[in-house]
């Protein structure tokens, strides 16, 4: 199946939360707790642009936003500028093997364009397939927050991982 990836656009926003919102709803994969709407999406997605180091890349497959992953800041004191903190997404009934390698792939090629020193990864516990898709892009283990989120009633702790530039 044909699958192209490229720079999120804002008229994407609405497949992006569609693909996020169940991952708030129904797990703690995400410390979201409220779903969003686009509207409450858009400040979130404005971070974004095609140059820089906070980026958001899409996969389209016949016109359906299927998946997405996204740098961002990783903490808000301009000394963390050249570090950013990364996710992926893909829609749960979206089973393409190599989905998530394509858009890592086209995220991490343009981010080696910019002034980025670090990746960081915080992957909420248990997450195999997050970390093993982090680990196949060279990120490695910087530690675990114990219990650093309560969603649903129980504390979730946070595997920490860090990528090179």
């Amino acid at each position: 199946m044909p699958c192209l990836i490229r720079p999120a656009e804002l008229a994407d926003l609405p497949g992006m939360v569609h693909i996020l919102n169940p991952f708030i709803s129904e797990t703690a994969i995400t410390f979201d707790t409220e779903p969003y709407t686009v509207d409450t999406r858009r400040p979130w997605f404005s971070q974004f642009s095609k140059t820089g180091r906070h980026r958001c890349v899409v996969a389209e497959v016949d016109g359906r936003i299927v998946g997405y992953a996204n740098s961002g800041p990783l903490r808000p004191k301009r000394a963390y500028d050249t570090s950013v903190e990364v996710s992926i997404y893909k829609a749960r009934d979206f089973h393409e093997i190599g989905l998530g390698s394509a858009l890592y792939d086209r995220l991490f090629s343009e981010l080696a364009e910019e002034d980025v020193h670090r990746a960081h990864a915080l992957i909420t516990l248990p997450n195999e397939a997050s970390v093993a898709i982090h680990s196949k892009f060279g990120f490695k283990e910087v530690g675990t927050l114990t219990e650093a989120g309560r969603k649903f009633g129980q504390y979730h702790s946070v595997y920490w991982m860090e990528k090179h530039f």
